[in-house]
């Protein structure tokens, strides 16, 4: 499987596991470049800030970090830049700017000057939108919004939601402190001497 491969995955609303190789490995290798240093190379500041309050509702700070903690954004931004073919990348940019045009509609602002409740009913209703679009029954949440803009179809918010998730989980702070699990295995110490046993005394 090659890494653009996964992303076409994603676009059908598929939920890919995790931790198989080399999805894994794959997933590892974008999150290496993510850190203190790294610098966005696809998202535009306003398009950084959209997505850094978007994958934080999805994944909100709890008694772990959320996905504003675990630098989900870059993950993200590193996917658009290596992995996506252009015409991924500028359906996932005009997505972003479909939830902005939405949120101007409906609230008369920027998705991300909207207030948090204003910005949890458009996500949740982007979200009944996906399901409802992928035939399955919307949660009915509800605070649905009206004639929600259809120029948002096209899967968006399933692959919005998939590659968070996979950021999440495959970053240090979600494998290790929400998952509680080691990225790298203990150290083997081979066999151990054994004393006597309970026949041997």
């Amino acid at each position: 499987m090659q890494r653009r491969d996964i992303l076409k995955m994603l676009a059908t609303g598929a939920v890919l596991p995790v931790f198989s190789s080399p999805m894994a490995a794959f997933f590892r290798e974008a999150q290496k470049q993510t850190g203190p240093t790294y610098k966005l190379r696809t998202l535009n500041p306003h398009q950084n800030a959209t997505v850094v309050v978007m994958t934080d509702l999805i994944i909100p700070e709890t008694d772990t970090p959320g996905a504003k903690g675990a630098r989900v954004n870059e993950f993200i931004d590193v996917i658009l830049t290596e992995w996506a073919t252009p015409e991924e990348r500028q359906n996932f940019l005009q997505g972003l700017e479909g939830v902005d045009k939405q949120s101007q509609e409906l609230f008369g602002k920027t998705f991300v000057d909207a207030t948090p409740v204003q910005q949890v009913t458009l996500l949740r209703a982007m979200d009944d939108f996906a399901a409802s679009e992928r035939g399955n029954t919307p949660q009915k949440h509800g605070n649905t919004v009206p004639e929600f803009d259809t120029q948002l179809k096209g899967n968006f918010y399933d692959i919005f939601r998939n590659i968070t998730l996979h950021g999440y989980y495959t970053s240090e702070i979600g494998f290790t402190q929400e998952l509680k699990l080691q990225i790298i295995p203990g150290a083997q110490h081979g066999c151990e001497k054994i004393g006597p046993g309970l026949g041997d005394a």
